[in-house]
């Protein structure tokens, strides 16, 4: 691919941890040019967050490494006058700012989009927050637990015993930095460049719950939690093998049939409790029972493997590091590795692919401030004023 999508889009990412962070890597992908902009000293929250604490002693810990490649860095103190007016000046030179402090804290700044546009009116301004810009919640401190929490999402999953139960990975700042990287893309494609993007997480949340919220509002269904049941239909859901689980969605008659047929229990099919959809559905759990008393005689491998060969969609339930070894996703390269002045690492690209290229970082994520010298001269700022400007720790 010669041009990327974004290509000469400027992006300021005023943002921390994984909401914000994680839209602007989207967005540095496709090609935009992501300056981070973070507080001097200390940068974002993520820097000292992750697994290995030398990294995050070193303010490169791996939860900032995760979402901030093929970014740059700059450090800015946003509550100084200076601060302002450098952060005004980057404005000028910009396309998009996405931030996410709770609701009004750039407006006691002085820097609020009102304020922004007078310097920039074509600014895309993205707001991300736990709950909107306003409404009764907006000034409540909002984290991904939280948000899970509130949005309905806890009390969906896991089954009678365990819901409410945390998804096992921050779904709601994934979700909510998708939903915003999507929002600013289509905002560069308006002919009317410019515009404030009001990006809640709850609402991105509960947006993409759309079949549980569809099942309640229309049909009147009180949402619960099911386990690792699918309640659309049945036999379709987890299932025990001789040696591990497998996932098998059964969802169409032909595949109940195929099914039943392939594990010698064609007798099922012509069983009252299991005759139509709905019947199943009904008697899911009986359902289980007999067909558990087959798969449990072989392995998973085998029974994802003839199942899959008849149609009847199936497959195992791996683990992350067993997934990252498949060559499935090994061979189509969303995992790319990046050179650092510490080695290696492997990251993540853009879960897209355009024909048969996929967007992945080029550049490590940056060491904090890592750019003020260029970014700052770039605006005009001699040598000597950036270094009094990091003296008085305004960068």
């Amino acid at each position: 691919m010669g041009t990327k999508p974004l290509s000469g889009i400027r992006v300021l990412d005023l943002t921390n941890v994984l909401a914000g962070p994680y839209c602007c890597y989207q967005l540095a992908l496709m090609g935009a040019e992501v300056i981070k902009v973070e507080r001097p000293g200390t940068g974002d929250l993520a820097r000292q967050l992750g697994a290995d604490p030398d990294r995050n002693a070193a303010l490169m810990g791996v939860s900032f490494l995760a979402q901030n490649a093929q970014k740059k860095s700059v450090t800015l103190n946003m509550k100084t006058e200076q601060g302002k007016a450098l952060l005004r000046r980057l404005v000028r030179t910009s396309d998009v700012l996405v931030e996410n402090f709770r609701p009004g804290v750039m407006a006691r700044l002085g820097l609020e989009y009102d304020a922004l546009r007078c310097e920039n009116p074509n600014l895309i301004y993205c707001a991300i927050s736990g709950f909107g810009q306003d409404g009764p919640w907006k000034d409540n401190p909002a984290y991904d637990q939280i948000v899970q929490g509130v949005s309905g999402v806890m009390s969906v999953t896991g089954d009678d015993s365990s819901a409410p139960l945390r998804v096992g990975y921050p779904l709601a700042d994934t979700v909510g930095g998708m939903t915003a990287a999507f929002a600013i893309s289509t905002a560069l494609n308006d002919p009317e460049r410019g515009g404030f993007l009001d990006i809640s997480m709850t609402e991105a949340v509960i947006s993409s719950m759309g079949w549980v919220v569809s099942n309640h509002l229309i049909a009147g269904q009180q949402p619960a939690a099911h386990g690792n049941e699918n309640t659309t239909s049945a036999p379709s859901g987890t299932f025990a093998c001789a040696d591990g689980p497998i996932n098998v969605a059964a969802n169409r008659d032909e595949q109940w049939q195929s099914m039943a047929q392939h594990l010698g229990r064609g007798d099922l099919l012509a069983h009252p409790d299991y005759a139509t959809r709905e019947d199943r559905k009904r008697n899911r759990h009986m359902l289980r029972a007999e067909l558990e008393d087959v798969l449990r005689r072989r392995p998973a491998a085998d029974w994802v493997e003839e199942l899959n060969a008849l149609g009847v969609p199936a497959g195992p339930v791996l683990t992350v590091p067993q997934i990252l070894r498949e060559p499935q996703v090994r061979n189509r390269g969303l995992v790319a590795e990046v050179e650092t002045p510490d080695g290696v690492l492997a990251l993540t690209g853009s879960p897209l692919r355009f024909g048969a290229f996929r967007p992945v970082p080029e550049t490590a994520p940056p060491a904090l401030g890592a750019d003020n010298d260029q970014i700052w001269s770039d605006l005009g700022l001699s040598a000597d004023e950036i270094e009094t400007l990091r003296q008085e720790h305004v960068i």
